[in-house]
């Protein structure tokens, strides 16, 4: 039994000084606990979850900022208009060129990222699962076991959410081209689930994803719904665009979010990505339902998708966490940050995000993103208390942007005072994997990411 000691640790509560726990021998919160602080007095934070993550676009980050003409040839670039569907385009180039070997190496690459950060826990929402032509893998699954691996080899926890792709749009068009290597009946996606399941263990589990509702007929939705199993965890990319909100009234007389509390028993298991485009009805009513909504604020920016409505959300006891989404950020800082700078600037106040039980707003986001953690993730963290998982990270106080810091203003220092990562050391399952800001394989990944990187660009 190995014994954690903290000067501050982060409780659902806020800040505990001078206590700990204990690690037994699987990697998780033993019953002990320890009141005595180390020499370091260190501060001391459950690991971050990640709830909405597409490795391979690690690959394309940076790639797809320059404008684009989708209008008729030979038109000036003033007369461009990018928005999401100009950017898949890119996206549907870039995912052609992966195999089992390269997402290994660049979810590796990602992942490493991830756990520098403070991300602990990565909900992988992974579509990619054929060859780019869709013919199909002698291991129907090998895409998927690219992603294990890379989560495995660096130690980052995985919940792996094989998606269901089945349809181009609301009205049922077959999968482009481009789309086949995504595509699966709901009979071949259900035993792909199966087969997957064989795999899961402490540091994994395997949960069901839906694309969209725009890519997943009713009936199929509803099928597969009532199959897996009664507690696994169900995410779907929902009402991101105001397009796709279009479509779904026209096509389904109801706006997305409306649609799917009205035809599916939406709880606690479901996680809502972006979900940016509420009336007030469909705020009170995903609130109220108990899922989580998977915010990805520099994703949402990058795109140009909108800012959900979160004080509303918030006033009615909505849950919520992040994602890093397209990975054109890689921190949890960063998505914190902008989620609350976004409500800023559309309503032109401050301090924004904070709810009855803290003025901060560090504090609010934070206890937020962990209370959504075990629900979204299907995995016992969130909390490092007797039964969930080691998980946790320890802040750089010897920073100088926690220069004097006090339990009152912790966490709003490592939110908002920089872009330095201040954490110092991150452990998972009661393994340390970061160390000194760098993880334990740092160079040998990045490496690997490099000459896969060249093979995908070449």
């Amino acid at each position: 039994m190995q014994t954690i000691d903290a000067a501050m640790l982060w409780t659902p509560a806020g800040w505990r000084g001078d206590a700990g726990f204990d690690i037994d021998a699987n990697g998780r919160i033993g019953a002990g606990e320890r009141a005595e602080p180390t020499a370091s007095g260190s501060w001391i934070v459950p690991g971050i979850p990640n709830l909405h993550s597409h490795a391979f676009q690690r690959a394309m980050a940076g790639l797809a900022e320059r404008r684009t003409l989708d209008g008729a040839a030979g038109a000036a670039p003033r007369d461009a208009h990018d928005s999401f569907w100009t950017w898949r385009e890119t996206m549907y180039r870039m995912a052609a060129r992966f195999d089992p070997d390269s997402l290994h190496a660049v979810a590796e690459q990602l992942y490493v990222e991830m756990l520098e950060a403070g991300y602990t826990t990565v909900c992988e929402f992974h579509y990619l699962h054929h060859a780019a032509d869709g013919s199909r893998y002698a291991d129907p699954a090998a895409m998927s076991r690219a992603l294990i691996r890379a989560a495995r080899d660096t130690g980052i926890r995985l919940t792996l959410l094989p998606v269901l792709y089945m349809s181009g749009g609301f009205d049922g068009r077959p999968l482009g081209e481009r789309q086949r290597r995504f595509g699966h009946g709901v009979d071949e996606f259900l035993a792909l689930i199966d087969n997957l399941c064989a795999d899961e263990g402490d540091a994994l589990r395997i949960g069901c994803a839906l694309h969209s509702l725009r890519a997943v007929p009713p009936e199929a939705l509803r099928e597969v719904v009532a199959a897996v199993p009664r507690d696994m965890p169900l995410h779907i990319h929902i009402a991101e665009q105001v397009g796709e909100v279009q479509d779904c009234l026209a096509l389904r007389g109801a706006r997305p979010v409306e649609w799917l509390l009205a035809n599916a028993e939406v709880d606690a298991r479901w996680t809502l990505v972006h979900a940016t485009h509420l009336d007030a009805v469909e705020v009170q009513g995903l609130a109220h339902s108990g899922a989580t909504v998977a915010l990805c604020p520099t994703t949402e920016a990058n795109l140009g998708d909108g800012l959900f409505p979160l004080r509303d959300y918030l006033e009615a006891g909505g849950a919520f966490g992040i994602g890093s989404d397209s990975q054109i950020s890689v921190s949890p800082v960063e998505e914190l940050r902008w989620l609350e700078y976004g409500q800023r600037l559309a309503t032109r106040h401050r301090n924004v995000a904070v709810d009855g039980d803290s003025h901060s707003v560090g504090e609010t986001l934070l206890r937020g993103t962990l209370a959504s953690a075990g629900a979204a993730t299907w995995q016992a963290i969130g909390k490092l208390e007797a039964g969930h998982c080691a998980d946790w990270i320890v802040l750089d106080t010897d920073a100088p942007q926690f220069a004097g810091v006090g339990g009152g203003d912790a966490v709003d220092r490592w939110i908002f005072s920089g872009n330095r990562n201040l954490v110092r050391e991150v452990h998972v399952g009661g393994k340390r994997v970061v160390a000194e800001g760098r993880h334990v394989d740092r160079d040998a990944t990045a490496a690997r990411y490099r000459d896969a990187m060249q093979r995908l660009l070449g």
